[in-house]
């Protein structure tokens, strides 16, 4: 794929395979005082084994960030398209394994 013109002049490169993408339909956060680490995850109905796909380590900073670009992506979104439904109106997400230091 070619590289990408950003704004600032910045050259992204996005190769064949990563462009593809991974399917996650779950993603556990942990954190320690320097850094975040999100594991993106693929559960697969009836297998009780789930693999990690992809982890991404991001300073606090980045971490924050990401959450803001995630908001206004979703605002964005929903904008567009309607309100996305979650699983009953007091949702929160579910808590798996230790959540530990980094």
């Amino acid at each position: 794929m070619e590289n990408q013109q950003k704004d600032n002049g910045l050259q992204i490169e996005l190769s064949d395979d990563v462009a593809q993408g991974i399917y996650s339909n779950l993603a556990i956060i942990a954190h320690s005082s320097s850094e975040f680490v999100i594991d993106f995850i693929r559960m697969m109905p009836g297998v009780p084994k789930a693999k990690v796909q992809s982890r991404i380590v991001l300073t606090p900073e980045h971490g924050k960030r990401l959450m803001m670009a995630l908001i206004d992506n979703v605002k964005k979104y929903e904008a567009q398209f309607g309100e996305i439904a979650l699983h009953g109106q007091n949702y929160i997400p579910p808590i798996m394994g230790p959540v530990g230091e980094a």
